[in-house]
């Protein structure tokens, strides 16, 4: 199981901050919330890794800085979305032990669902597939 600062555990829900984002280009970081997509690839940035600022369709079919995976181990990114379609998927971190730490409007901060609660929900119910991020933070 992955552990984290305390900090990244207040990290609240804001849709309009995802990679890329004019807001997030002026003002970095998580202290000002985050989208999905934005507070994984910052939890992965935390443990070293340099995931690609994609969105999720163009993360799904990315082989230069990830790779696609069955079996997802820890730090591995998790995609959910309505259908197998990986446009506008929702994206969690693999933390271990059948639970995704992600970030969601539904609830409003970080959390760790099993794939089964996703099923559970329409807008999470199938599971798109795991990426493995390969590229490292340059030191």
């Amino acid at each position: 199981m992955i552990e984290l600062p305390d900090a990244y555990w207040d990290v609240r829900y804001v849709g309009a901050r995802y990679p890329g984002a004019p807001v997030v280009r002026e003002r970095p970081g998580l202290a000002e919330g985050a989208n999905c997509q934005l507070f994984a690839f910052e939890v992965l940035r935390h443990f070293g890794l340099n995931p690609p600022e994609l969105r999720s369709s163009e993360l799904w079919t990315d082989t230069s800085a990830t790779q696609r995976v069955t079996v997802p181990r820890p730090l591995d990114l998790v995609l959910v979305n309505t259908t197998r379609d990986p446009w506008g998927a929702h994206i969690g971190v693999w933390a271990g032990d059948d639970q995704v730490l992600h970030l969601c409007a539904e609830v409003g901060r970080p959390t760790l669902w099993n794939l089964a609660t996703f099923a559970a929900r329409p807008s999470y119910r199938t599971l798109v597939g795991f990426k493995r991020v390969t590229t490292q933070t340059p030191t």
